[in-house]
């Protein structure tokens, strides 16, 4: 209607020949929602055109790929609800784009009718150009060329429009996956964002499943997008973009895959300088694992230091059913592409397990006792199983990290971790009843723990070497538990004294470990110069005067 004049400019000239023709029902301004240009910030102009499309319902490519969509395993699993809604609502499928450049849709047309020409020997022709010079062979010179002389005088033109890039994307599995030798179709696994279940994923769904019949892939993982701390989108206009290069560049880049795993990818992730920071602490304590690790193992005999599964200490037998547990727990993340349990399990296992439990309670035998006893040798020995998994394990997520420390134990010329297979565990290491066990013993040792922190705030000892708890236990059952291994050891005292009943009112207590009481009292005797516990036994060697009868014999060398 009307030409020549600028699209924002002739909303006068429009309404002017509405109410001429009669046609003008009210003219005003209104404040209402509109689409606008996420680039220039304009509101969008609406053009009705010409256009090319993929039917969804001739040739049933709609029902082709929603049985298609219930075939693949989407990662995670509601991804396949949403990308089924938008297939089951979507309409026909608009292929075709009016620029100056692209992949040219190479097809013939009649411009009065529409009709298209379907002639084998023409295609065959387009695609033997487009072999030998590119999709360009449709632009370089007229297409024209490609039809028999009779054709051009019966009014085909060649269409001009391009592809939409959408359809470009939704090919890829065929031009990779197919002409590749080391590769296969279908796609074992397909990753993007979440906006791509309305692009990529779905336009590779239909084409696929339009020209082959099944979907390209075989699962497909959706992961959520980066915002900045306060959970805003990133941009330069912001100025809140976090550059993953200046993170690298600052902590290095295992704190910055450290903190993709420590968040639910799925959804969208936040980042900023505090986040990043309550990275580097989790790394620390990690590290600190590995360095206790590499430190204990110092000289570790694969030969001489191993103990058989069955005559090793309950603690050992414990730690073994926890990395059975974990191996199994592991691997089930890995395969559901469930990467924050994964590291969290791990985490724990580190600071909770080893740092704050096995490492603590066996620092003692590991510093102290004989290089030959039973106690050293099977705590080496687990602890080298631990490190042979851990390291492992933390491969895919430190990948900088875990390299460093298997090249320092097992040298330079050694096999990458990252060649390294998950270690095989023995089932036989799993041990529901021990676990049960220490997992009550652990609860009981909570109680003592915090009863020894009360007694070092008010001043009554200053390590916990210098203690002797008084355990109350309410019930027979955990004092027989209590009773059947060396419960002082387990808890870093130098002596306890296990009385039943619920003990005095002031006694030390938990609200969720029922039963226990705990008081404590400065333990008995004199201070080993060696191992640091205080016993009335101290002294009785002339040898070493200063030292316990266990530090004498193995300063001595007895048997």
């Amino acid at each position: 209607l009307v030409g020549g004049d600028h699209v924002y400019k002739v909303d006068d000239k429009v309404c002017a020949l509405l109410e001429e023709a009669g046609a003008l029902l009210a003219r005003g301004e209104i404040t209402h929602s509109y689409p606008h240009s996420w680039r220039s910030k304009a509101p969008l102009i609406f053009r009705t055109t010409e256009q090319w499309f993929i039917s969804m319902e001739k040739g049933g490519l709609r029902a082709a790929a929603l049985e298609g969509i219930d075939s693949v395993r989407w990662v995670p699993a509601r991804a396949r609800n949403r990308i089924r809604t938008m297939v089951e609502t979507r309409p026909d499928w608009v292929i075709s784009r009016q620029r100056a450049w692209g992949v040219p849709i190479t097809i013939f047309a009649k411009p009065e009718t529409g009709e298209i020409l379907n002639d084998e020997t023409v295609h065959a022709r387009i695609i033997e150009a487009v072999r030998e010079h590119g999709a360009d062979a449709w632009f370089e010179d007229d297409p024209k060329r490609f039809l028999s002389p009779e054709q051009r005088e019966q009014g085909w033109e060649p269409v001009t429009d391009i592809l939409d890039v959408w359809f470009d994307s939704g090919s890829t599995h065929a031009f990779v996956l197919e002409t590749r030798d080391d590769l296969a179709w279908p796609a074992s696994l397909y990753v993007e964002g979440s906006d791509q279940h309305r692009g990529w994923f779905q336009s590779s769904l239909l084409e696929a499943c339009g020209t082959r019949g099944r979907p390209p892939y075989e699962a497909v993982l959706t992961h959520g997008f980066t915002q900045d701390s306060q959970g805003r989108k990133m941009s330069k206009s912001l100025g809140n973009v976090v550059a993953p290069q200046k993170v690298v560049e600052q902590y290095g880049a295992d704190i910055l895959r450290l903190w993709v795993v420590s968040t639910d990818y799925f959804e969208d992730v936040r980042i900023g300088d505090q986040i990043i920071r309550g990275q580097v602490d989790a790394y620390r304590k990690i590290r600190n694992t590995f360095r206790y690790l590499l430190g204990s193992l110092a000289d570790f005999d694969d030969q001489r230091e191993r103990v058989p599964d069955e005559e090793m200490p309950e603690l050992e037998r414990w730690l073994l059913h926890r990395l059975a547990e974990l191996d199994m727990r592991l691997r089930r993340h890995i395969e559901d592409f469930d990467f924050n349990p994964y590291f969290q399990a791990l985490y724990h296992f580190c600071v909770q397990d080893l740092s704050a439990f096995h490492f603590d309670i066996r620092k003692d035998a590991l510093y102290c006792d004989a290089p030959d006893s039973l106690r050293r040798r099977a705590a080496r020995d687990v602890m080298d199983r631990v490190f042979r998994r851990l390291v492992v394990w933390f491969a895919p997520i430190l990948v900088f990290t875990a390299e460093e420390v298997w090249k320092n134990r097992f040298d330079e010329e050694s096999e990458s971790v990252h060649l390294q297979q998950f270690p095989e565990t023995p089932k036989s290491w799993r041990d529901e009843e021990l676990a049960e066990r220490w997992k009550r013993l652990r609860a009981i040792r909570r109680v003592v723990t915090g009863a020894l922190e009360q007694a070092r705030r008010d001043r009554l000892i200053g390590a916990s070497l210098e203690a002797a708890p008084v355990l109350h236990l309410a019930d027979e059952s955990d004092r027989r538990l209590v009773e059947s291994i060396d419960f002082a050891d387990v808890c870093i005292a130098s002596a306890l004294d296990i009385r039943s009943g619920d003990g005095p009112a002031d006694a030390f207590r938990l609200d969720d470990v029922q039963g226990i009481a705990v008081t404590v009292e400065r333990a008995s005797g004199t201070k080993c110069a060696r191992c640091w516990k205080v016993l009335e036994e101290v002294g009785r060697d002339e040898r070493f005067p200063d030292t316990c009868r266990r530090c004498a014999e193995v300063l001595a060398g007895d048997p």
